[in-house]
């Protein structure tokens, strides 16, 4: 069919837009026609771009067109005829025409029309799938901590999505059971608001075990959007004590530590020792009992309660005191011996010293006697003493 060179493309666009009503009304189906346009549906979320493709087998020179859901047309071959931004044409050949629309709105959801203007009109129709994406969940229900053996009831919920989504529940990676979920369809707008209920009831165990709600929808990807909480639970300590040493020994400090596992923390303790009271030497000190000094009649079972305002427990410690070891006063007689040898060297040594002495003094004497026995008086002899060896060489020499 050949079309006039129309003074304006409008005149052209309402002429055929005329044909292709006359078309849609006729129900006309071709089959194994090479003319025939094809089309495909397509799904798009809000914010999104669909792209919208129509192909013919062969071409008669005869220009494509896409229509919207309202019957106007969007593109008639490459000439654009609704002035909308978002739609811009992709790729028109004799074959195909496609054309994309963006920033996808729910309003755009619907079917969309190609035609062929052959003779008769041949059409394809496109249905767009609209998907309304979910807000992210909002969890309630956590405004106290909740006692150990008692019940928590949450909430989770998601708005703006369509279809309805589905939530889901979790404690780490294990999937729980909620309620089924409520949906609302919202007044004068195409989407919906799902709620979800979960009731638990909670043991120590669940002290910071993390809650999460998690949005299934078609459009979003696994795990994009979820809300986590962490649940806290108030339970009464778990005591237990600790040594300060595996081998408390007689005689040595030592004390014992009073660990209360609890939530809250325990705020007071009290110690005790079973069937008796505390040693003198042994000081409570808040989680602590001090031995100043151990001794064996420390020996015994040892009790410590703690309260942290939940609850309390008691834990127990068996103290067991080592006798001291006889191996340090081995080691104390060895080091005893080591000294009494080295005294006795050293007197040894002075005993030696003071004997080389005493001899050499008695030869000094001698030799000043040998000056005094010839002498008149005391100055002579020391004379005689000092000379005695000079004068025995001079008369040696004096007789040769």
């Amino acid at each position: 069919m050949a079309f006039p060179s129309a003074p304006s493309a409008l005149w052209s666009v309402s002429l055929l837009t005329v044909l292709f009503a006359a078309a849609v009304h006729s129900n006309i189906v071709y089959d194994d026609d090479p003319l025939q346009p094809v089309t495909s549906d397509e799904t798009v979320s809000v914010g999104g771009t669909v792209t919208l493709t129509c192909r013919v087998a062969e071409s008669d020179n005869s220009s494509l067109q896409w229509s919207n859901t309202a019957q106007q047309t969007l593109y008639f071959g490459e000439k654009r005829a609704l002035r909308d931004n978002r739609i811009q044409l992709r790729s028109s050949t004799a074959t195909e025409l496609s054309i994309t629309i963006g920033e996808v709105q729910l309003a755009d959801e619907g079917e969309y029309t190609c035609s062929i203007f052959t003779m008769p009109v041949r059409t394809a129709r496109a249905t767009v799938t609209v998907l309304g994406v979910p807000g992210k969940p909002q969890i309630s229900g956590f405004e106290n901590a909740v006692p150990e053996g008692g019940k928590v009831t949450l909430t989770c919920t998601s708005t703006g999505s369509k279809p309805p989504a589905r939530l889901r529940w979790y404690r780490g990676d294990q999937e729980l059971e909620g309620r089924p979920d409520v949906v609302e369809p919202v007044a004068g707008d195409p989407t919906y608001n799902v709620s979800s209920e979960l009731t638990l009831e909670v043991s120590r165990s669940d002290d910071n075990a993390l809650i999460t709600c998690a949005v299934d929808h078609p459009s979003l990807a696994p795990g994009d959007k979820r809300s986590e909480h962490v649940l806290r639970v108030l339970y009464s300590p778990n005591v237990m004590i600790v040594p300060e040493s595996d081998l408390p020994r007689e005689g040595e400090k030592f004390h014992l530590q009073c660990l209360g596992n609890g939530n809250p923390e325990p705020t007071a303790y009290m110690w005790e020792k079973k069937d008796g009271e505390l040693p003198p030497l042994a000081k409570p000190d808040g989680a602590y009992l001090r031995f100043e000094m151990l001794n064996k009649s420390d020996n015994g079972v040892y009790l410590c309660n703690a309260d942290n305002g939940i609850g309390n427990s008691q834990g127990e410690y068996t103290l067991l005191v080592q006798a001291m070891s006889t191996s340090s006063g081995v080691d104390h007689a060895v080091i005893g011996g080591v000294v009494a040898v080295i005294v006795f060297i050293l007197l040894c040594l002075l005993i030696v010293l003071g004997r080389y002495l005493i001899r050499h003094k008695g030869t000094y004497l001698t030799h000043e006697a040998k000056g005094s026995d010839d002498a008149p008086d005391a100055d002579t002899a020391i004379i005689n003493a000092e000379g005695g060896h000079s004068g025995a060489e001079d008369k040696k020499e004096y007789f040769i």
